[in-house]
This record gives C-alpha cells, sequence and structure tokens, in this order.
C-alpha cells in the first residue's frame, strides 16, 4: 500500500475489518513500480534511505523505495534512541562535527519532529578511580552546551545528593560529582516511520517486504532491480537512471551484484540493548564512563529503562544478529557502575535487542571509529551510501542528493532543481505541539471517546503529533477501537487497525515491535498476537 492524501473518512469491510476508505493494495504498488520509469530507485528503507527518497521526492524527482524486510526492520529500530551531538566526540577534537550535530538535533526537536523527539537531561557521574575527572568532565560538559549554543542550558557539575534526587537509582558510593549536559532522545522506529510517510505523501513509490533477486543494467550501467514480494511471491521489477545501494549491513552484498570481485567496503559494530521494567521514576538519564572511549547508558525511555550498548566487531549474517548471553552480562556488569543492584535484576528485563552500525573500512578499534558517512559509485554506476548516525539523517539525504546531481554521467542536476529551494527545516507529518495535542485529547479528542486515559493520550500525542486525531475518531466511531489492546500498556485497538491501513505493516511483529511499544514492554502474549494477526488478516 502507499500513503495518499490523507482521508478524511473510515469505513468497515465485509468481513468486519475497520479500514481507511483510500487505500492502494500491494498489487496495485508493485504495477506502479513496474509500469514507470523513476529518476531514483532506493534499495533499503533503513532511516538513510528513507531520508534520501524523502529528499529526492520533494525536489521533484520521480523517486521510489524498497526493502526486503520491514522499514526501519533492522538497524534503524535498533539505537539506543538518542538525538545528541556526540559528547565523545570532543576527545578527538572533533568540534566542527559536534556542532553540527548539535544543529541537526536543536532543528529535529523544535521545528521538523517536535512530537516525535525531546530534551532530556543527561547526568554523567564522576567514580573515585574513574577514567576521567571532575574537572575534566566538567570543562568538557561546559564546552558541549557552548556548542549547542546553550540551548539546553549550560554544562555545569552536580553534587551526588542532588542527582540521586532525579535519579533515584544512582549508585552513591565512591561518587565524588556528576556532570551535567542536555541532549535528546526519541522513539526511532515512529521517526522512520513518519520520515516514509513523509516520503510517500511526497509523491514516491515505497514498498516494503520486496526483496532484490537480481539488478537490471543498460549498456553495462545498472539500470533497475529486479525483486520478490515477500508477501505473496510475486516477481517483479522497477526500471530507474540511478540506482542507490542504502541496505546498510548488506551494502557489500548488493555491491557484490553489480560486481562480484568489488572489495568489501564497510565493517559492522554489533550494538546490544536490554530493556527493564523501572523500579522509581528516573528524570534524568545516565551516562557512564566506561574507560577512556566509551559510555554506558542508562535512559528512561517511555516508561521503562534502556541499558546499553556493546560495541564489538561484527562478522556472521546481519540477518541473524541478537542479543547473547555475554551481552546480557556486559550490559549489566557495566550498568553496574552507576545503578543500584535493585533496578539491575534479571526479571525486570522485558526486551532485548542488537543492531549493527556500519563502519567505514578501516584499521581502527569500532570503539575509536569515526561515524561519517561515505558515497561510492561502482563499475556499473550504482551509488551506496553508508554509515552516519540517527541524529543528521536529514544531513544526510541531503547530501546524498547532493552528490547524485555532481556525479558525472548522472543527468538529475536540472531535475533537482527544486531542491534548492526546499525549506531547511522542512517538518514530517503530523508536526504539533504534543502537549497541545495531549490536553484536547483529554478534553474531547475531537470525536466522543469514554475513558481515554491520561497515559494512552500521552502516548498518542507522543507518538503521532496531530494524526493522533485521526485515530481517535476511528476510536469514537467504533468504541470497541477505544479498547487497550493490553491492560498494562496505553495502546490501543485503533492504532492497530491505523497501522495496518496506513502504515505498511504487513506482520504482527511489524505491529508489536515498530508501530507500538508492546513487543518492547515484554506485553505480545499469544493471546494479544493472535488478536493482531487476526486484525491483519481482514485488510
Amino acid at each position: 500500500m502507499t500513503t495518499l492524501q490523507h482521508p478524511s473518512a473510515t469505513g468497515t469491510d465485509p468481513t468486519g475489518a475497520f479500514c481507511f476508505t483510500e487505500r492502494v493494495s500491494r498489487a496495485e504498488q508493485r504495477e506502479q513500480l513496474t509500469n514507470a520509469t523513476f529518476d531514483l530507485l532506493v534499495i533499503g528503507g533503513g532511516i538513510l534511505g528513507l531520508s534520501t527518497a524523502w529528499h529526492a521526492a520533494q525536489s521533484g524527482l520521480r523517486a521510489a523505495l524498497v526493502d526486503a524486510g520491514d522499514f526501519a526492520g533492522s538497524t534503524s529500530s535498533a539505537s539506543s534512541k538518542l538525538l545528541h551531538g556526540g559528547l565523545r566526540y570532543l576527545q578527538t577534537g572533533a568540534v566542527k562535527l559536534v556542532a553540527e550535530n548539535h544543529f541537526e538535533r536543536r532543528a529535529l526537536t523544535r521545528q521538523v519532529a517536535p512530537h516525535l523527539s525531546r530534551p532530556l537531561t543527561f547526568y554523567l557521574p564522576v567514580y573515585k578511580g574513574g577514567p576521567h575527572g571532575a574537572a575534566k568532565l566538567g570543562a568538557g560538559v561546559f564546552a558541549y552546551s557552548a556548542l549547542s549554543a546553550f540551548g539546553d542550558g549550560v554544562g555545569h557539575l552536580l553534587s551526588p545528593a542532588k542527582a540521586r534526587e532525579a535519579v533515584p537509582e544512582l549508585r552513591t558510593k565512591d561518587l565524588k560529582a556528576v556532570a551535567v549536559y542536555g541532549d535528546s532522545q526519541m522513539n526511532d522506529a515512529r521517526m522512520a516511520l513518519m520520515t516514509t510517510r513523509a516520503a510517500a505523501d511526497a509523491g514516491a513509490a515505497v514498498l516494503n517486504y520486496a526483496e532484490v533477486t537480481g539488478l537490471r543494467f543498460t549498456g553495462g550501467r545498472v539500470s533497475g532491480a529486479d525483486l520478490r514480494d515477500k508477501i505473496d511471491g510475486t516477481e517483479f521489477g522497477v526500471d530507474a537512471h540511478v540506482v542507490l545501494n542504502a541496505t546498510g549491513p548488506w551494502v557489500d552484498h548488493l555491491r557484490r551484484m553489480e560486481n562480484a570481485g568489488a572489495d568489501p567496503s564497510i565493517r559492522l559494530s554489533k550494538g546490544a540493548h536490554l530493556v527493564l521494567k523501572r523500579t522509581a521514576d528516573w528524570k534524568a538519564a545516565l551516562a557512564t564512563p566506561v574507560d577512556k572511549y566509551r559510555i554506558t547508558f542508562a535512559l528512561p525511555w517511555e516508561d521503562m529503562l534502556l541499558l546499553g550498548t556493546t560495541d564489538e566487531v561484527y562478522e556472521g549474517d546481519p540477518g541473524r544478529v541478537t542479543p547473547t548471553k555475554a551481552d546480557f552480562e556486559q550490559i549489566l556488569d557495566e550498568a553496574s557502575l552507576s545503578v543500584r543492584s535493585e533496578q539491575l535484576k534479571p526479571e525486570l528485563i522485558t526486551y532485548a535487542f542488537a543492531g549493527l552500525r556500519v563502519l567505514p573500512g578501516g584499521p581502527e578499534s569500532t570503539a575509536k571509529a569515526k561515524r561519517e558517512t561515505v558515497v561510492t559509485e561502482g563499475r556499473g554506476g550504482m551509488l551506496s551510501v553508508a554509515g552516519g548516525k540517527w541524529t543528521t539523517f536529514r544531513h544526510i539525504g541531503r547530501t546524498v542528493m547532493k552528490k547524485l546531481s555532481e556525479l558525472p554521467g548522472h543527468s538529475l542536476g536540472s531535475e533537482m532543481e527544486p531542491m534548492r529551494n526546499l525549506p531547511h527545516r522542512l517538518p514530517l507529518p503530523g508536526i504539533a505541539n504534543p502537549h497541545a495535542v495531549e490536553h484536547r485529547l483529554l478534553s474531547d479528542g475531537g470525536a466522543p471517546l469514554p475513558n481515554l486515559g491520561e497515559d494512552t493520550a500521552k502516548h498518542l500525542a507522543t507518538h503521532y503529533g496531530s494524526i493522533a486525531f485521526d485515530i481517535t475518531r476511528l476510536a469514537g466511531e467504533h468504541p470497541e477501537l477505544a479498547e487497550r489492546v493490553h491492560p498494562d500498556a496505553p495502546e490501543i485497538w485503533a492504532q492497530v487497525v491505523y497501522a495496518r491501513d496506513r502504515e505498511w505493516a504487513e506482520t504482527v511483529d511489524d505491529v508489536l515491535r515498530r508501530r507500538t511499544t508492546l513487543m518492547i514492554r515484554g506485553l505480545d502474549t499469544p493471546e494479544v498476537r493472535a488478536k493482531v494477526q487476526a486484525m491483519l488478516d481482514r485488510r
């Protein structure tokens, strides 16, 4: 399916499923992909590919994007959920990089996606015998806040007693001081889905679960791709003037389809995380130095606690990356440097996940490697993009488009003229003040909606922005959809219908892991999964 103009009405299909009136089936989307020659075909629906497709469509190019799995189904939904300047980069003297990261972070949290991101205070504890002293960290956080134009306050030192008031589970034994600074966080899967929607709203043709089985060539140049729909097995193809390989951990796999002898261009670093129930309310996050280069995080995220991350070389199948027992032990052990043992009991763990960072090839350790973005051109003219940070995804999309227009042998420069006039802070769909949305949802929701709790209103406001009103209208017209999917979570059944009909959800995991947070909360019970599957089957 693809996103058309936002519908104002909903209906009920003959099987009893609730659906939005305007909808394009997968078969119709495949036909659209097959019957056109696109200016740009993006292979890979992670945030780099999505951002590029979004900017391409906004530039007036005829753009298409496909992914072998779900949008943001791998690396892009397995991050630490942070939008940050990169405090540790100051150690290497990368002052300009930190300032640029802060610029992008502020743009996202203020003008582009204030409904999907929010400021977060960080505490950097200084323990006796730790890798850094209080004076060094105090100076570091002051410089860090200066590079963000003090938009998050002035970095400073705080006493252990004051810090414990905001983080009750902070370990205070041998704690000398706490350095304070500001950054931001998000729900990465929701941010990626809104970017998908932005690309589709701008005219891009997008399709998930479309696996590339081979590349097409014309005169020795890559001119498209052959694909297989993994949902129903249909084989089809897409023609394009330029093909962009944005497959993340699989970037070299696709490069070898273009040139079997292509040398490896990337390294993979595995980052694992644990999600736990919180034993107390946290008003700040902990960023604890493990050694000279690494920091471990304890982040209040949603109403849970996110711990991690690891950083180790990964050489296995990218599709099989998963947290191991050793990852669990390492994350809990490193968290215990600054978090009390009561918060780290194994029975509090609700979910674990791992993702792969894509790093430029080189001899350095993964912890020291730069998180830069590299764009290369292969023997057949296919472009490959790899690396980068979530924080700068808009900038990366623009950078890739600029490189496209400058590469010799490509004729996209004149077609991209509209891009030069695009606003630099183009907002994502649903942009709104989340507090105002929450207030209205609790007051009337735009439709009769009884018993909408504060947690559900806040959840809708901070995951959809103004689009929350479409969901509550659906629930108001069909009261059974206002019921919670699970009694211990804020999500309601209208979100499942919306995910199915408007957000390209094809599988139960799409709904429970990326459109909602039910799987991460450990609430994807067999009963819940069966009911969600039944809802998907009614499409």
